[in-house]
């Protein structure tokens, strides 16, 4: 009995399951132009003056006690949080590599 699947008769994959040479692909991203069109007026409203002063506002609403805003500041600004505990697992698990210890506890 064949494994080969009625698709792969069809003569757009070879015996491996590979697109066979001359293989015209799928449709592509349906709504890509629709996107694409979007992402373009987006970038031409959000001018560098607009950014900056979406910006002022954000810090004035971290600033003012808004915890959302200054973490969604601060996630820009630094990057996501790395927990302190992980740092030491992962120097943990490196010092363990370079001594050839084995450390079941990290």
């Amino acid at each position: 009995m064949s494994t080969v699947s009625k698709r792969d008769l069809s003569g757009d994959r070879d015996g491996a399951g590979r697109f066979v040479r001359g293989n015209p692909g799928g449709p592509g991203a349906p709504l890509g132009g629709q996107a694409q069109a979007l992402r373009a007026k987006l970038m031409a409203t959000v001018t560098p003056a607009r950014l900056g002063q979406v910006v002022e506002v954000l810090v004035g609403a971290a600033l003012s006690g808004d915890i959302h805003a200054a973490k969604l500041l601060l996630s820009y600004a630094l990057g996501p949080p790395v927990a302190h505990d992980v740092l030491e697992r992962l120097e943990a698990l490196e010092e363990a590599a370079q001594g050839g210890q084995d450390h079941e506890d990290v």
